[in-house]
């Protein structure tokens, strides 16, 4: 099946690149209610499902036991930029647990501003663990180890008991099978499965409406939600797309993106879960996806702030190095009339 294009990048008038992908918008039940592209096929959601992974950090007691609070569950779900608040609360969950930032597994990375990279330079300091934009995920994968009472070591492996916890939980709020014949590694280590992208939507509505789970892990997944709505700056960062997505909507939209143009939403206010892939791995045209899609789905009006704040991410514009604006990124034509067309 060939995907449509959902995402164009223009230069002056003309369209310049095109990306194409498949969207799923599902409920809790599991039903489809709005489609396009292939649904079916297996995809790698990398880090959009994060929020699945964090389940075992509440569901084992450790938040509980280490007084985490929504600052530190949000950073436990994010793909942050290693700004210093990020690095200083991962070293904080870390110490909490009587642990430090040599336990993380997850590989040293820089941090993504010019800004912090130049700071470390300054310092002669080198990029460390606790700079990887999944060092958040790792302390509390960590913290988690402590409580479950085994021995934090080699927990990116798949048959560590901790990521036992983690892939279940991805099976259980997916319903799809994380089969060793379709596992990869991921880029912070931990094993990642590639499941249909139906499954994935299906999981965040899961996520949102409680459908199918038990009470304590509905109530984990509320407080997720809740820890990313209150604390927006700790799942991404500066000028990133899912810090100003929840800053603008709120509770009203659970955002999270993942490598290769992976992009989920979980929506309270309807129940539905998004699910996002771009097939050429672009991120600038997932974010647009999944921008025109909130607007859409909630009925936000593009003459009120919130609506003027959204279009700047349904439309961001391309600006050269002298600041002067040189084209968009924008959903295509078809996409927009499909979503337009559907009965939210």
């Amino acid at each position: 099946m060939s995907n449509p294009v959902l995402a164009e990048v223009t230069r002056g008038d003309l369209v310049e690149s095109r990306h194409t992908g498949a969207v799923a918008v599902v409920d809790g039940d599991g039903r489809v209610v709005f489609s396009v592209g292939d649904i079916d096929s297996p995809v790698f959601p990398r880090s959009a499902v994060k929020a699945f992974q964090a389940l075992p950090l509440i569901e084992t007691g450790a938040a509980d036991r280490f007084s985490f609070g929504a600052s530190e569950l949000a950073l436990a779900l994010s793909s942050h930029n290693g700004e210093r608040r990020h690095v200083d609360t991962a070293r904080s969950m870390l110490a909490a647990a009587g642990l430090n930032e040599g336990c993380l597994e997850c590989g040293a990375q820089w941090p993504s501003s010019p800004k912090d990279q130049a700071t470390l330079h300054r310092m002669g300091a080198p990029a460390g663990r606790v700079h990887n934009n999944c060092s958040g995920k790792h302390s509390g994968f960590l913290c988690a180890a402590v409580a479950m009472g085994v021995d934090p070591k080699g927990y990116v492996k798949a048959d560590h008991p901790l990521m036992r916890e983690v892939i279940a939980a991805g099976e259980a709020m997916t319903g799809a099978p994380h089969a060793a014949d379709l596992s990869g590694t991921d880029g912070c280590s931990i094993p990642t499965f590639a499941v249909p992208l139906k499954a994935i939507a299906h999981g965040f509505a899961r996520f949102v409406t409680g459908t199918g789970l038990s009470a304590t892990r509905k109530a984990a997944c509320d407080r997720l939600r809740a820890a990313a709505a209150a604390e927006p700056f700790q799942v991404a960062g500066t000028g990133r797309f899912c810090t100003r997505a929840m800053e603008i909507l709120g509770a009203r939209a659970f955002v999270k993106t993942g490598a290769e143009g992976v992009f989920t939403a979980a929506l309270p206010e309807t129940g539905l879960g998004v699910a996002i892939k771009i097939d050429d791995g672009a991120a600038r045209a997932s974010e647009v996806a999944v921008a025109a899609l909130l607007v859409d789905i909630l009925g936000i009006d593009g003459g009120d702030p919130v609506g003027e704040r959204m279009r700047a991410l349904v439309r961001p514009q391309i600006r050269n190095w002298a600041g002067e604006r040189c084209g968009e990124v924008r959903p295509s034509d078809g996409y927009a009339a499909a979503l337009s067309a559907t009965a939210w």
